[in-house]
């Protein structure tokens, strides 16, 4: 399904094409106590939020949203 996605921004970019269905994950660390940080994308790669989960939450997390590992 593609959608037309409008940034929400002081300057007015024009709307840039984006797949909401496209999801991502690019693991940044995994510590010692079983936590994984890492980037979640939807849409825009290039616009992610930083979670950490343990292993087991992380692996269904990725599950849940079809989220591709980078």
């Amino acid at each position: 399904m593609d959608m037309t996605c409008t940034p929400t921004t002081a300057t007015a970019l024009p709307p840039t094409a984006c797949d909401l269905s496209r999801r991502s994950v690019r693991v940044l660390q995994r510590r010692a106590n079983g936590l994984v940080e890492f980037e979640f994308s939807v849409g825009w790669p290039e616009l992610v939020v930083e979670l950490a989960l343990a292993e087991p939450d992380f692996q269904d997390f990725c599950r849940q949203h079809n989220a591709a590992v980078l």
